[in-house]
């Protein structure tokens, strides 16, 4: 068994934390940018209103 600590990370580009891989994202951990769905939610928000002045 691996030890938290040796597992992969990443950085949410979001809330710029880090983030371990988990269990449920071993088949598309290569495709995971965000941390969590409110993370994804407010990302693609910021994406969308980004020109609004």
């Amino acid at each position: 068994m691996r030890k938290k600590a040796d597992l992969p990370t990443k950085i949410c580009p979001v809330c710029n934390r880090p983030f371990s891989w988990r269990k449920k994202w071993e088949r598309d951990w290569d495709s995971v940018i965000y941390c969590s769905d409110a993370c994804r939610t407010a990302g693609k928000g910021q994406k969308t209103t980004s020109k609004s002045t």
